[in-house]
């Protein structure tokens, strides 16, 4: 099921190049508020390392940069060998980033997730929502404070739907955040967009 995925996004980022077209989204405004949504995450005041789990090319590096002022360590993750070939030449030169092609992850302070559980291509609706809680598992296990994702949302305009695309009910992965991984869990899906973020902070964090 995921080298299809990562097929997908291969061609996309082959026929766009680092853009925000090349990691299929409409337009850089769009992809910038995602990136605010699922960093209301992390630390305001003090270092942390960051896991971005389908990372693309590396733009969510670019906005911490813009957006951060303390430190912070990002480890971008992709399945896509292209993908992380754009984000290393993007990147280049920067001590505070390490990249690697693999669908798992090594532990950090947070974990975000941009966009990987909309495309789910030819799999059923079980098996992709299957894929999303184990993924979100994964998270969970590799975050020492938080993480955060976004999906798009069930309640969208029927007549934008597409056929490729997973549309998730924002209530069930509400409450299996809340009753599997901490009580301190933000759903938003107020922004704008077909779609919504949740923020999961430990009990600790």
């Amino acid at each position: 099921m995921l080298d299809k995925i990562r097929d997908y996004y291969s061609e996309k980022v082959t026929a766009h190049g680092d853009t925000h077209r090349g990691v299929d989204w409409n337009s850089e405004q769009s992809q910038t508020m995602r990136f605010y949504q699922l960093s209301k995450v992390l630390p305001a005041d003090q270092p942390f390392s960051v896991n971005d789990l389908g990372c693309g090319y590396g733009a969510f590096c670019e906005y911490l940069e813009s957006t951060y002022k303390q430190p912070f360590s990002y480890r971008g993750t992709d399945i896509s060998q292209n993908m992380i070939s754009a984000a290393k030449k993007r990147l280049s030169g920067k001590d505070n980033v390490s990249l690697r092609c693999a669908s798992n992850l090594e532990p950090a302070d947070y974990t975000i997730a941009s966009g990987i559980f909309n495309v789910r291509l030819e799999a059923t609706d079980d098996d992709w929502l299957e894929y999303i809680q184990t993924t979100i598992d994964a998270m969970n296990e590799a975050s020492r404070f938080g993480f955060s994702f976004n999906v798009l949302s069930k309640y969208s305009d029927k007549e934008f739907w597409r056929d490729y695309l997973y549309y998730a009910d924002p209530l069930f992965l509400f409450d299996r955040c809340c009753t599997r991984y901490s009580r301190r869990v933000a759903l938003n899906h107020d922004y704008g967009l077909y779609e919504f973020t949740i923020l999961v902070r430990k009990e600790t964090g």
